[in-house]
């Protein structure tokens, strides 16, 4: 029963030091090579850079502060990490639940292409967030200082285009979003380089599932209750889902029986990191195997989040942190465990 540890990093700078900072952190660990390996070389910098000036202009400066710390050329750091024209990466799962009150989601995938790393950041020219790091510029899933929250949801590689990969634009949202609108907004803008589900939830109540592909963008919304997972459900968009959706949809099948909204945040997050859950999976070695739950109660802004099998659950008071106060733990630990 091998262990994992991730680390918590704690950021209040520029978006520049952040960069170099977390060049620091990175530059003796595994990511690298993994990075080197599953990226291509070299991707267009001009086009890359011409979107992002347009949409998140501060993860330039990210990059640079990467680049300067890590000692490369900016196309070989913009190739590494900045998450456009990544090629097609394999099926992810994830799962989701969202109401009025609380976010509760599940990443299932594999430690091999794990970065590894929860991230605190508060950056001076954008919004603060709090997330797991994804080819460490961009996020699996988080939540801002305004109390909006994203997490992606892979579908499928249906029409994959050269454009900007899912975990970027869930963090172009975390720093520059305020609500569950400004969030739709964007995501319909942005190139997106594959066809990925994004769930989304802020303070205001507000809940929707944006439903992504490089060719057409629809948004799911309700009142109470949504699921998320990895299929797309608008009549427009299923003929782009993968060939094989049934465990997906038996999840969302599960999710949904959760509609009467009778079960508080701490209920939920315990559901989800329970290993006999329907969401929780330990089939690591074919690339599903849970990783780590991220939940957030919209009303009093407390996140709660642990890695698979972990012992003790991280639970943090993030307006808080938001106001100065830095958490006391270090890292998350948690057991891969295939079944």
């Amino acid at each position: 029963m091998p262990k994992f540890e991730v680390p918590i990093i704690q950021m209040r700078d520029s978006s520049f030091y952040i960069g170099l900072n977390m060049s620091r952190h990175i530059q003796n660990s595994s990511i690298l090579k993994t990075l080197d390996r599953v990226t291509k070389p070299e991707i267009d910098y001009k086009n890359m850079k011409a979107i992002y000036f347009a949409f998140a202009p501060h993860i330039l400066d990210e990059l640079e502060g990467l680049c300067e710390g890590l000692a490369m050329t900016q196309n070989k750091a913009a190739a590494l990490f900045s998450g456009y024209d990544v090629p097609k990466m394999e099926a992810m799962g994830c799962s989701a639940i969202i109401t009025k009150d609380y976010y509760v989601r599940n990443y299932d995938f594999s430690p091999v292409f794990y970065d590894g790393y929860f991230s605190l950041f508060q950056p001076k020219d954008v919004f603060a967030s709090a997330g797991y790091n994804l080819q460490v510029i961009g996020r699996h899933d988080g939540v801002n200082e305004h109390g909006l929250v994203i997490g992606l949801h892979f579908v499928s590689n249906h029409d994959y285009s050269v454009g900007v990969s899912a975990w970027t634009a869930v963090r172009m949202v975390l720093d520059t979003c305020m609500s569950v609108e400004d969030a739709i907004h964007m995501l319909k803008e942005i190139p997106h380089a594959a066809c990925y589900n994004f769930s989304l939830g802020d303070k205001k109540g507000n809940i929707a599932v944006v439903e992504a592909s490089p060719t057409k963008v629809i948004v799911r919304k309700d009142d109470t209750v949504l699921s998320c997972v990895n299929h797309f459900q608008n009549p427009e968009l299923i003929r782009k889902n993968r060939v094989s959706i049934e465990g997906s949809q038996k999840r969302n099948d599960y999710l949904q029986s959760f509609q009467d909204g009778n079960v508080t945040q701490v209920e939920m997050f315990q559901n989800f990191i329970n290993e006999n859950s329907p969401v929780f999976f330990t089939d690591y070695e074919n690339l599903f195997g849970t990783l780590h739950t991220f939940s957030y109660s919209f009303h009093d802004g407390r996140i709660l989040t642990n890695l698979a099998r972990g012992n003790e659950i991280l639970d943090i008071n993030f307006n808080g942190w938001i106001e100065g106060e830095d958490i006391e733990h270090k890292c998350l630990t948690g057991i891969i465990e295939n079944k």
